[in-house]
């Protein structure tokens, strides 16, 4: 090696070792907001993570336990305010104004980014959260999770948020197990699982005799237990036959 070519070995050298801080600190940064849920590349397994998030949030103070009707579940408190809406979000309009929903959670703009808030009344959905809890007033079923009450519209083929029912009025019940988590594989889209919910629904009452929309599944007590595990594998045996990952 010339005195020329060692200087310039040197510079390489250098270049290299900055090249690969610059890619490992873009690596970690990634990383990050995948494990936050934040952005529209978060990972596959945010899901799982998302499950255990009471393992997350226990201790900060952003997040809340909604421990209303034994619905043990952690969400954002009302007004936290991110600068990125999390993936897979679902954009709704009700009376002009903008509201996006993720994971049982809703945010609006706010300066400059999305605070936590509650869903106006009357605003229509065709699903419900991931994670919802079953309370009955009188024969009327509403499906609560994040302090936020939905009903069944049947005329639409949809839920809408609801004004709270008369808590004296209030029946808890046993809602479907919230251990049965669908995951699509083949890259459905999102309306297309909510057909495929539906029509998968519709097909495992008329198989079990069993509606975990009417009140006791619409059978007698003593059957409820047995029914409602027919009704469940009755759905998971119609999912996954239209390419769904049922847990």
């Amino acid at each position: 090696m010339n005195a020329q070519e060692e200087p310039d070995m040197k510079v390489k050298k250098m270049m290299g070792t900055g090249l690969a801080m610059l890619l490992m600190l873009t690596a970690l940064a990634t990383s990050s907001w995948a494990e936050r849920g934040w952005g529209h590349g978060r990972d596959d397994n945010w899901r799982d993570r998302y499950q255990d998030r009471g393992q997350e949030h226990h201790q900060d103070h952003d997040w809340v336990l909604d421990k209303r009707y034994e619905h043990n579940q952690y969400y954002p408190r009302q007004g936290y305010v991110v600068q990125e809406l999390p993936g897979n979000y679902r954009m709704f309009r009700h009376r002009d104004e903008r509201y996006y929903f993720n994971d049982g959670i809703w945010y609006r703009p706010w300066e400059g980014g999305f605070a936590v808030v509650l869903p106006p009344i009357g605003l229509v959905l065709p699903f419900l959260p991931p994670f919802y809890t079953t309370i009955w007033a009188g024969d009327i079923p509403y499906y609560y999770a994040n302090d936020v009450y939905y009903r069944w519209r049947p005329e639409e083929r949809a839920y809408v948020v609801s004004e709270p029912p008369p808590e004296k009025k209030v029946v808890e019940d046993a809602a479907i197990p919230k251990e049965l988590f669908v995951y699509p594989k083949n890259g459905q889209s999102q309306e297309q699982q909510d057909t495929d919910r539906y029509e998968c629904h519709r097909w495992s009452v008329e198989q079990s005799n069993f509606d975990p929309t009417q009140p006791g599944g619409n059978v007698p007590e003593a059957q409820n237990t047995a029914k409602r595990g027919e009704y469940q594998r009755a759905m998971k045996a119609c999912l996954e036959g239209r390419g769904y990952s049922v847990q």
